[in-house]
C-alpha cells in the first residue's frame, strides 16, 4: 500500500486559506525569493477558523479538527478535537515542533509536513520509518516575526525544493488562532509522551484526542502558560493499539499522564518562572496530556489514568465567579 504525502495533503488545505484570505482573516505575500508568507496572527486577525485548519495542516492533511466546547467548572470553554487514522506519520511525522531553526538573531521552531521533506529529526524518520517527496513544502513557524532571506532559503534547500514552492504559515501563541493550533496538538503530545517511554509508535493505529482553547493574554509569557495549561490540565487523548501485552500497557498509560510529574499542580507560566524562564530546568515529565486512555485491539481491554484539572485550569485564565 503506497504511503500518502504529508505535504501533498496539506497543500490542498493551503489552497484553501489562499483562495479565500478575507474568510479566514489572514494576510498572504511572497517574499523577495517568492516563498509564500501567511500570516495568521501577528499583523493578520486570524482567529479559529485558520486555527482548525492549521492543525489539520500541521498534521499533513491525514488527520482532522473539530471545534467544539469543554465545561471547567462554571464557564463554557472552546475546544478543539483532532483525530486520525495515521498517527505515527500525522503527529511525529509532521506536527510534532521538531525543527529548531537558529541563524543568526533569527530563531524559530518549525512544525508540519516540510519537517518530512527535511527529515528534521531524523531520528524521528528513523522510528516511523517515513518520508516525503513532494515538490512543494509547508511549514508552520512559531515566532512572531517573518524569516530573513538567508533562513527562507536553508528551509527551501533543506528541503529540496524552490523557495517559489516553500509556504510558510505563522500564527503566534498570544493569537487565538495560535492558541487553537496549540491546543490541536493534545494528540501528538501524548503520541510523543508514549514513544519517549518505549511504546513503537507504528504499532498505534488510532486516536482522538481534545482540549480546551483558553482565552489569549496579552503577556506573550501568560499566553504561552495556557496554552500548555491546555493539554498539561485540560487535554485528554485515546489511543487504540495492537499490543501483546496489556499489562505492559497498564504500566505505559500511568506514566504517560502529567500529574506523574514533581512540577505538576501550578499553571504553567508559575513553573516556567520559578525554573528562570528556562525550558531545560522544568522537568520533562509535565509535558504530558492530563488524561490518556489506551485501548488494546488485541484484547479489546482499555486502560486509563490521569484526570481533567479544572482548578489550575480556572486559575490559569483568571476565572473568578
Amino acid at each position: 500500500m503506497s504511503v500518502p504525502s504529508v505535504n501533498r495533503e496539506a497543500m490542498k488545505i493551503v489552497e484553501e486559506i489562499c483562495a479565500k484570505p478575507e474568510k479566514y482573516n489572514v494576510i498572504i505575500k511572497r517574499n523577495s525569493s517568492g516563498a509564500f508568507i501567511i500570516d495568521a496572527g501577528i499583523n493578520a486577525k486570524g482567529g479559529f477558523l485558520v486555527g482548525k485548519l492549521i492543525t489539520e495542516i500541521c498534521l499533513g492533511g491525514l488527520g482532522k479538527a473539530r471545534l467544539s466546547s469543554m465545561r471547567i467548572g462554571e464557564i463554557e470553554l472552546p475546544s478543539i478535537i483532532v483525530y486520525t487514522d495515521h498517527p505515527a506519520i500525522s503527529t511525529l511525522g509532521s506536527q510534532l515542533a521538531g525543527w529548531r531553526i537558529k541563524i543568526g538573531e533569527y530563531m524559530a521552531i518549525g512544525s508540519g509536513p516540510a519537517r518530512a521533506l527535511a527529515l528534521k529529526p531524523k531520528r524521528i524518520y528513523s522510528k516511523i520509518k517515513y518520508k516525503d517527496d513532494a515538490n512543494e513544502a509547508v511549514l508552520v513557524l512559531e515566532s512572531s516575526e517573518e524569516p530573513p532571506e538567508e533562513v527562507v532559503k536553508i528551509i527551501s534547500s533543506s528541503c529540496r525544493i524552490s523557495p517559489e514552492n516553500l509556504f510558510l504559515i505563522f500564527a503566534p501563541t498570544a493569537s487565538v488562532a495560535g492558541l487553537t493550533q496549540i491546543s490541536g496538538r493534545i494528540v501528538e503530545t501524548g503520541m510523543h509522551k508514549l514513544v519517549e517511554l518505549g511504546l513503537e509508535p507504528n504499532l498505534i493505529s488510532y486516536a482522538w484526542g481534545q482540549a480546551p482553547i483558553l482565552p489569549v493574554h496579552p503577556n506573550d509569557i501568560e499566553s504561552m502558560g495556557r496554552a500548555n495549561d491546555a493539554i498539561l490540565y485540560g487535554g485528554m487523548a485515546h489511543y487504540v493499539v495492537s499490543h501483546e501485552d496489556d499489562a505492559y500497557l497498564r504500566s505505559l498509560v500511568e506514566r504517560a499522564v502529567s500529574s506523574v510529574s514533581k512540577d505538576y499542580g501550578k499553571p504553567f507560566s508559575e513553573i516556567y518562572e520559578a525554573a528562570g524562564q528556562d525550558f531545560y530546568k522544568i522537568d520533562p515529565k509535565i509535558f504530558a496530556p492530563a488524561k490518556i486512555a489506551i485501548t488494546n485491539e488485541k484484547s479489546g481491554k482499555t486502560f486509563t489514568a490521569g484526570r481533567i484539572n479544572e482548578k489550575i485550569l480556572l486559575k490559569s485564565i483568571g476565572f473568578s465567579s
